[in-house]
């Protein structure tokens, strides 16, 4: 299909699949408002190309618009094409019998023309009907004849074509509609749209002697611009309708010059970041430039010399318009003062975020520590630009109807020619006011960041990154946490290689005797080689697995899915290593094991994930209510039963060698040595691990009970069934072989509470719920400085208790009223509400 600017007086665009034999390309033209449709073929499509078949007639799909369908009988260089709109099925056998559309049956091609009034083209968009068809061409109405052939259609009937499916179905809904199809706005409005230099031109727009207000209007506007493109819009709907930044070369006024040319680096740095890191995904980021220069020609050190300049003369300004103590003060030159106040606060500010992104641009650790510093000055001046946002310009309202601001310096329609064929999201500028509270988070975002360096290992390292995760940060923040961990060379900080903190992780979680300076194995070069193939395979799988904490939390859970196909990989290789690795062992040192130890390590990842992966399920609102207890049941009775498991056993090991090492030092010495209390680097993850199998389990028989006394909702299952649903839910887990699936029957056989005698009644299972959130609050009151994320889980588990001890003792039995599950103090485990 040819493509160019929808928008241009004679577009040429695909406008849906088009029906010819070998899908030959052709050519649909439209206008901006849709007045005309009409069909031409490509140079070079032949006859025998467009030929149709009775089939492909008698299912051809018509767009239906609210205008009169002109039919013409020709046979030379026209052709059918598939339309994606209003969509009704036309079939054969429902075609009036003396209908003009049963003649051109016999014809081999054939266009429609759809125009309010063929003979007028009112919109002056040279789109009328061509003479040379007016001509040759007899055309028939046969609006009514089609209109009532539709009218025999059920209702909902269409047709589901293979070139038309739920994709091509979307379009059709979202074109043309203005908050979906952002080229629409063009035929809202009367004015002449200006490029820069007409603007300049036509005294449009100002390059030199802007006064304060306007500077500061436009600074404003361009900090908007600039976070409504970081929350996922074109540049060309955001920053580029700035005008000034399309050539800063032509401004004169220095402060607007050197600022322009801060924000298109600002833009450069974080889209070469965003790309470089590559988490975002069409919903999160659009890294196109159209072809704008983004201040390619400058340094990165000349803009912040020009930044700091202007700062500097503007700091005069300030100290020039100052009052004097005792002095009695004009009100004009008061308003002066602040007024240049507020300009040389927004030039800093951007001086010291571009100074900061340049920061993170570099290779050495140390340049972190300089771009937090950076970010906290910045910090500190949003206060003052928050308070002087009223001495800027403000923009006018338009019949864009105030979604994008209109003011000196923007064009909002400038770059309409250049948005793809396709439809761009429609592009809602932010307001001022929230323009300050999004710099306030980023900036705390960024600050967090920084302190990434301060991990060692790599199970913190994971921690980190998803508890930074469930903030839901911007994709700039992401982005730079990914760019920060990981440098160009591969190397996590610059410094260390991920091997190394591969083997450091080992030896923390399970202590591996093969990772044991005091081993026998450890300088024998076959075990070395064993190791370090594992390893060096193990690099990616957990590359990959810090990169999907830096997605958005929607296409984190899709991807926790597919990796863990590779960790089941990685655990069969363990469990192959760790053999090998035994029995080399049991020749050189009998009395030391190494069984399971790199497969404990590969299992407990693999477990988080599976977990991560249904915990997220909750956070993202995926499940029904009725699907609540098999989701807590699988938690509790199988996931985290499988955790403290793999969790103890890398306790022991962790233990056994501990002695093995002790043995060996008192040997060797004759001194005896004091006792140091060690403190154990899996008891908080063991003593939280408790506490969340305990909370799951008291959900799984919260809802059980819940479901006995009928206050479940439960659909009428017509398509699908519960073990559908059921199977959907853990369908990744099918490619792991340990822990092995449960599957639906196994389940089912599992959670049966007749195998009990006497089986359990509904009170019965409320206080075994109410007895599983008092044990998780009894764990977690132990906790020794505790995080937020224990103050979360309490704020659950004690009203719970309460609520469960009611409904054990019948309150509220007979009403029918559901109860209410509130998510708000945890993500994963609501606070039960019986109305």
């Amino acid at each position: 299909m040819i493509c160019t600017n929808r928008y241009e007086k004679r577009a040429v665009v695909p406008f849906g699949p088009v029906r010819v034999r070998d899908e030959a390309s052709a050519a649909v033209r439209v206008s901006a408002a849709c007045d005309v449709v009409m069909m031409t073929p490509e140079v070079g499509t032949t006859e025998q190309d467009l030929r149709l078949s009775s089939e492909d007639f008698g299912e051809l799909i018509l767009l239906v618009l609210k205008m009169p369908i002109y039919l013409a009988n020709k046979k030379t260089d026209v052709h059918s094409c598939v339309f994606v709109g209003h969509v009704v099925s036309f079939p054969l056998s429902r075609i009036p019998p003396n209908s003009r559309l049963k003649e051109m049956h016999q014809c081999p091609t054939f266009t429609m023309v759809m125009k309010s009034a063929v003979e007028d083209d009112d919109a002056g968009w040279g789109l009328g009907i061509p003479e040379k068809m007016k001509n040759n061409a007899n055309w028939v109405d046969i609006t009514h004849e089609f209109k009532g052939a539709c009218k025999e259609l059920n209702l909902g009937e269409l047709l589901h074509d293979k070139l038309f499916g739920l994709f091509e179905a979307m379009s059709a809904i979202e074109m043309m509609d203005p908050k979906m199809d952002a080229g629409m706005i063009g035929n809202q409005v009367n004015r002449k749209v200006l490029n820069f230099e007409q603007a300049i031109k036509e005294s449009v727009i100002k390059v030199k002697d802007l006064s304060l207000p306007e500077l500061i209007g436009i600074i404003d506007t361009c900090f908007c611009c600039l976070i409504t493109w970081l929350e996922g819009h074109s540049l060309a709907q955001t920053v580029f309708t700035c005008l000034y930044v399309h050539n800063p070369d032509l401004i004169e006024e220095p402060a607007l010059k050197s600022f322009a040319l801060g924000i298109l680096k600002v833009c450069d740095i974080a889209r070469e970041k965003v790309n470089k890191a590559a988490v975002f995904e069409e919903e999160d980021f659009q890294a196109m430039t159209y072809g704008f220069k983004m201040a390619n020609n400058v340094t990165d050190l000349r803009v912040t010399g020009m930044l700091k300049d202007v700062e500097d003369e503007l700091q005069r300004k300030v100290k020039g318009t100052r009052s004097r103590q005792g002095e009695q003060r004009n009100p004009e030159v008061e308003l002066e003062h602040q007024q240049w106040l507020a300009l040389f606060n927004r030039i800093k500010f951007t001086r010291l975020i571009l100074t900061a992104l340049i920061a993170f641009t570099k290779k050495e650790t140390s340049s972190v520590g300089e771009a937090q510093k950076l970010v906290a000055q910045a910090a500190d001046i949003l206060s003052a630009i928050h308070s002087s946002i009223q001495h800027g310009i403000q923009s006018q309202n338009d019949t864009t109807k105030g979604d994008h601001p209109i003011m000196m310096g923007f064009e909002p329609l400038v770059n309409q020619r250049l948005l793809p064929p396709t439809f761009p999201r429609y592009a809602k500028i932010i307001k001022r006011e929230d323009m300050v509270a999004y710099f306030s988070k980023l900036i705390e975002r960024i600050k967090t960041v920084c302190d990434v360096i301060n991990t060692t290992n790599l199970h913190g390292i994971l921690d980190f990154f998803s508890e930074f995760s469930e903030q839901s940060p911007c994709v700039l923040s992401r982005s730079l946490l990914q760019t920060t961990f990981l440098i160009d060379n591969k190397k996590v900080f610059g410094t260390h290689l991920m091997q190394d903190m591969i083997k450091d992780a080992l030896r923390y979680f399970v202590s591996p005797p093969v990772l044991s300076y005091k081993c026998c194995l450890f300088n024998n070069h076959q075990a070395k080689d064993y190791i370090d193939s594992f390893v060096t395979h193990c690099s990616r799988p957990f590359c990959s697995l810090i990169q999907i904490h830096g997605h958005n939390r929607a296409r984190q859970r899709d991807k926790l899915g597919h990796i863990l196909e590779e960790f089941a990989t990685l655990q069969d290789e363990a469990e192959k290593v760790d053999a090998a690795l035994h029995s080399l062992l049991m020749k050189l040192e009998p009395q030391r094991q190494h069984l399971a130890c790199l497969g404990t390590w590969i299992l407990y990842h693999n477990l988080r994930i599976m977990i991560q992966y249904l915990l997220s399920g909750f956070e993202l609102e995926l499940y029904s209510m009725h699907e609540y207890y098999y989701i807590y049941w699988y938690l509790s009775e199988f996931l985290y039963a499988w955790l403290m498991s793999t969790l103890s056993r890398a306790d022991s090991s962790q233990m056994a060698e501990e002695r093995i090492t002790e043995e060996q030092v008192k040997g060797r010495s004759s001194k005896k040595t004091k006792k140091k209390k060690k403190v154990r680097p899996l008891s908080k993850e063991i003593t939280m691990s408790q506490a969340y199998q305990n909370m799951c389990a008291g959900m799984y028989k919260t809802m059980v009970a819940l479901d006995m006394d009928g206050k479940v909702h439960k659909p009428q299952f017509e398509l699908d069934s519960e073990q559908v649903r059921y199977e959907h839910r853990f369908a990744p887990f099918n490619s792991v072989v340990t822990p092995p699936p449960v599957h639906y029957i196994q389940f089912k056989e599992m959670s049966d509470l007749k195998k009990y005698n006497p089986p359990p009644g509904s009170a019965d299972l409320y206080l075994a719920a109410s007895k599983h959130f008092q044990q998780a609050k009894l764990i977690l009151e132990n906790v020794t400085s505790p995080d937020p994320e224990v103050n979360r889980i309490l704020k659950v588990a004690k009203p719970n208790i309460v609520v469960m001890k009611l409904l054990a003792g019948g309150h509220k039995k007979e009403t029918k009223a559901l109860p209410e599950f509130d998510f708000s103090a945890h993500k994963y485990f609501p606070v039960v509400k019986i109305i």
